[in-house]
């Protein structure tokens, strides 16, 4: 029994090292992003890995356009996850303060974070784009634009994208293209009978429960006995 002591205590403290160690380098607070002004050329901050570089740049490229023909600048954040007790809400008017500090550089500012470990979204804006970004369509890129993509299998680079384009969009006068669209599922060809779902579970379940019969007690036997040679 004390060699499956030793080794149970040996994996918990491996366990607590490495999340002691990964803390610190993977959790964003905002004095962890590095900090932007009214007039950056910085557009995405991926902190988290999550777009690629070609996309990257597809993004930087159309939200320095707009800055440059409209006047209002849009920056894209990815982070890991939040500090401990730090809500996205919170990081999002924490960023948008320390980053544009009066009212006057807030005004034609938009900030889109997302948290790659919870999936969570926050959006913030100053006043003279709101004319244009209206707070239903700021709600429809949090709740529709970003999130469906998110939730149909983490697809961060399709997400980032559609709100770019979205966004760009609707700060440049144009129509809103709204969210996309959402496939609905065709339920009687992705889901099996129940009789065959019953069938299967219970074939699953008699080679399971033999498995067991026969392992338990040889390794029941060989615990109390030993292995024969020994």
């Amino acid at each position: 029994m004390k060699p499956i002591k030793y080794l149970i205590g040996f994996i918990l403290c491996l366990a607590i090292a490495l999340t002691t160690a990964m803390a610190p380098a993977t959790a964003t607070g905002v004095y962890d992003l590095p900090v932007l002004g009214q007039g950056s050329d910085t557009w995405v901050i991926d902190q988290a890995d999550a777009i690629s570089f070609s996309n990257e740049n597809r993004l930087s490229g159309q939200l320095e356009t707009l800055a440059n023909d409209n006047g209002a600048e849009v920056r894209l954040i990815a982070v890991r996850r939040l500090d401990y007790g730090v809500t996205m809400e919170g990081l999002a008017d924490d960023i948008f303060a320390k980053w544009y500090p009066t009212p006057e550089e807030q005004a034609n500012q938009v900030i889109l974070i997302v948290d790659t470990f919870t999936n969570k979204i926050a959006l913030r804006q100053g006043e003279d784009t709101k004319s244009l970004l209206t707070d239903d369509i700021a709600t429809s890129v949090v709740k529709e634009t970003v999130t469906v993509p998110l939730r149909q299998g983490a697809k961060y680079n399709e997400a980032f994208l559609e709100a770019g384009d979205r966004l760009v969009a609707v700060l440049s006068g144009n129509p809103d293209p709204g969210p996309p669209q959402v496939q609905e599922l065709n339920i009687e060809s992705t889901f099996t009978s129940a009789e065959d779902t019953d069938d299967t579970s219970a074939t699953i379940w008699v080679v399971v429960l033999m498995v067991l019969a026969t392992v338990i007690p040889m390794a029941t036997y060989f615990w109390y006995v030993g292995i024969p040679g020994r």
